[in-house]
Formats: structure tokens, C-alpha cells, sequence
């Protein structure tokens, strides 16, 4: 088990990784194809998410 301390820094180095993330736009920066498999993957993802909430 983590202590307290450590959790808390767990928790600030995600934050800071966001907002690194969105400040640097690093899906941005990627290859046109990887970007458009991710894109895929998420489409994929969403759609099998949709199709298990209607059943």
C-alpha cells in the first residue's frame, strides 16, 4: 500500500501529465496514421460501449 505522501504525489504527477498532454498536444504531433488508428480504436471502443448500454 502506498503511503499517504506517495498518493498524493501519484495524484499531482497525473495532473501535471494532463495538463502537459493538452498543453503540448502530443495526438497532435503524431503520424497521420497512427492518429487515424487511434481514431479507429476509439470509434470501436465507443461503438461496442453503445451496443452493451442498449442491451
Amino acid at each position: 500500500m502506498p503511503s499517504e505522501k506517495q498518493r498524493n504525489a501519484a495524484r499531482k504527477n497525473i495532473k501535471k501529465a494532463a495538463s502537459a498532454a493538452k498543453k503540448k498536444r502530443t495526438i497532435a504531433h503524431l503520424p497521420k496514421s497512427t492518429r487515424t488508428a487511434l481514431g479507429k480504436q476509439a470509434a470501436k471502443v465507443a461503438k461496442e460501449k453503445r451496443q452493451k448500454k442498449a442491451a
